[in-house]
């Protein structure tokens, strides 16, 4: 049996907090089934194209105001693709976190933490995860705690000698070698970026070693696992993982703190007034 049913978006095992991805096709969204996904649920995964998220212009001065403190970042990037791409990523970023907040994109800041992770500075309310690869941009939004995402192709070849001893638990080993051999490199994805969506939600990113955590097999509800195959988390992690477009393989990882959702998400409720006026100056181009 395939690991992944082919084509469109399959889950492995179907997300009862996040549902199905949702494409959105840019700035325009369509926001309806996002915005309904964070009222009913309180998280939301969507994805979208680098080519319907690229500027038209790489240099129009424009991009500035919406990328705002990344904006010199970007300048100093000197190869266009990853121009297009680093722009790209964050303009979803902003648009689906504006529309979370209700607020203009342009008005969003986003700050990293040490490793890079993204965040919404002033609005810890909200956390958001992003990962992109080719063609494909995935963003995570959950406002009941914490979440990461990852993509990859389906079909990256990351099976090399001594690289499962690096990469997976001795557990993952021994089923790994039981998964049919011309599925296993899709198995060792799959896992990959469980690994990586898992170290984004707790902040860690690759400073956390992967053959140190794990993940049973596909089809299965899925849980954190010790080395040895045991649990290691209790039902508070949502995790799973799903193709898109048949082509792309992403997971996350989503925790839920126990504290209940925070419904009202709009930049006015959520933030400082002071704060909320300084950031809506500062986007909009005008003296704080």
């Amino acid at each position: 049996m395939p690991l992944f049913p082919a084509g469109g978006t399959t889950p492995d095992t179907p997300s009862t907090v996040l549902g199905r991805p949702i494409r959105l096709t840019g700035p325009e969204g369509p926001w309806q089934s996002y915005l309904e996904a964070l009222r009913e649920r309180g998280s939301a995964l969507v994805h979208g194209r680098l080519e319907d998220w690229v500027p038209a212009d790489l240099g129009d001065p424009g991009l500035e105001r919406a990328l705002g403190q990344d904006w010199p970042r970007y300048q100093a990037m000197r190869h266009r693709q990853v121009k297009a791409r680093f722009a790209a990523s964050r303009l979803l970023l902003k648009h689906v976190a504006g529309q979370a907040l209700q607020a203009p994109p342009e008005s969003v800041e986003l700050a990293y933490k040490p490793g890079g992770r993204p965040y919404l500075r002033g609005c810890d309310q909200i956390d958001i995860s992003l990962s992109h690869t080719e063609e494909l941009l995935l963003v995570g939004t959950t406002r009941r705690g914490w979440i990461g995402v990852d993509a990859e192709l389906a079909d990256r070849m990351m099976l090399a000698p001594g690289i499962e001893r690096q990469v997976c638990t001795p557990y993952e080993r021994t089923r790994l070698a039981q998964v049919p051999e011309p599925e296993r490199n899709q198995e060792m994805v799959r896992l990959w970026t469980l690994k990586e969506a898992y170290s984004k939600a707790i902040g860690q990113g690759l400073r956390f070693r992967f053959n140190e955590f794990g993940f049973g097999p596909a089809g299965r509800p899925l849980q954190v696992l010790r080395p040895d195959g045991t649990p290691g988390t209790g039902d508070e992690w949502e995790l799973g993982s799903c193709r898109i477009d048949g082509v792309y393989t992403v997971s996350w990882a989503l925790y839920d703190a126990g504290f209940g959702d925070t419904a009202d998400t709009r930049a006015g409720t959520m933030l400082d007034a002071g704060l909320l006026e300084t950031l809506i100056s500062l986007g909009s181009g005008e003296p704080a």
